[in-house]
């Protein structure tokens, strides 16, 4: 499958297939360097592939850390100073081969080396089938998670569904929450479709149908950016479970997509106080409880520390929170959440889990 972005200028492709990392001799047939920044644990599994790649555009390989251990402040200083030991032009092209975290590391690589060069994702997992498209590049902080970065396009996508083989459960689980999130955003129907074809651990691990969803998905969010790339306004959207779900990723080191469906729950229910919408919270904990997901971790959760956290959200305003809400399936907003409010609604969740 194939998808291109609709910018007035400076578009990519997005391919979405078996084999689609063959399309990169083409596209950086006329670079001076490539570099594939690969995570460490994708080059373990999938040597022989990318060791075959590298031979076929002259690319230099540099193994980078699995995961979000990669997105500090000294692990770029390390890693730029050491491209460029390579005497780089800005006729270089980095290839990022991986999850999201190498693809935002590898991105703020680019937009930051001799003031930007090319670069291509190749993202290895579902989770970056969002990360992968929309140009966010970043590294964490201290104070929060990618809150250093900026907006820089790739080149190109290449989503080479080979990588998916080698998931385990927990990273499919992961990468579905962005999936569900995008079906949330667009209609009943693509939510509808999702919940059939995988109503339970099995079917979601069987992955039947993912290539559709993937598209499906990924094309729900370029409606979004490509009207609003910068995020001044619709893109916000796209954070719809992430207000609280950064918080629970940064604060008890959870998946992602974990935590971003603890964040998607605690949504309904801020929804049901906020804008008087009418979910049926337990319906979507019984589902996600369904497919595996560690619901059960937000007994243990501790309100204040959280709250503090989602203060440093970078939607954020001097009113307060802003929260990605749905007033429906299909239909989000942002509102001004205040701190009674989120306590009450996080006092709900807790009751939720509890009955």
């Amino acid at each position: 499958m194939f998808l291109e972005t609709t910018y007035n200028s400076n578009n990519y492709p997005i391919y979405i297939e078996s084999g689609a990392i063959d399309k990169i001799e083409d596209i950086v047939s006329n670079h001076d360097k490539v570099i594939l920044l690969v995570d460490a644990q994708i080059f373990k599994i999938w040597k022989d592939k990318i060791l075959s790649l590298s031979t076929k555009i002259d690319g230099v390989i540099k193994t980078v850390p699995s995961g979000e251990s990669t997105k500090t402040l000294y692990y770029y200083e390390q890693t730029i100073e050491e491209l460029l030991e390579y005497k780089l032009t800005r006729n270089t092209c980095l290839v990022a081969v991986g999850g999201g975290a190498t693809g935002d590391f590898t991105g703020f690589i680019a937009s930051t080396l001799l003031r930007g060069v090319d670069f291509i994702q190749i993202p290895t997992t579902i989770l970056a089938h969002d990360s992968s498209v929309g140009g966010k590049v970043g590294i964490n902080s201290q104070h929060g998670k990618n809150l250093i970065g900026a907006f820089y396009r790739p080149k190109a996508v290449l989503y080479d569904l080979d990588f998916l083989r080698s998931l385990p459960y927990s990273e499919i689980l992961s990468g579905y929450t962005e999936v569900y999130k995008h079906a949330l955003l667009s209609n009943n129907d693509f939510k509808h479709d999702l919940e059939e074809a995988y109503p339970d651990q099995k079917c979601l691990q069987s992955m039947k149908r993912i290539e559709e969803f993937l598209h499906r998905g990924i094309q729900t969010k370029l409606n979004i950016i490509v009207a609003d790339e910068k995020e001044r306004n619709l893109r916000k959207f796209l954070n719809l479970g992430h207000t609280l779900g950064h918080a629970i990723e940064y604060r008890y080191k959870i998946p992602h997509g974990h935590a971003v469906a603890i964040g998607i729950i605690y949504q309904f229910i801020v929804s049901n106080i906020s804008i008087n919408a009418n979910f049926d919270v337990k319906s979507y904990i019984t589902y996600f409880n369904e497919l595996g997901y560690p619901v059960s971790l937000i007994n243990s959760f501790n309100f204040e520390e959280l709250y503090q956290l989602m203060l440093l959200d970078k939607k954020n305003t001097a009113a307060g929170t802003k929260m990605v809400l749905l007033k429906s399936i299909g239909e989000p907003v942002i509102r001004d959440i205040s701190k009674r409010e989120h306590k009450l609604a996080f006092k709900q969740l807790k009751e939720y889990i509890l009955k």
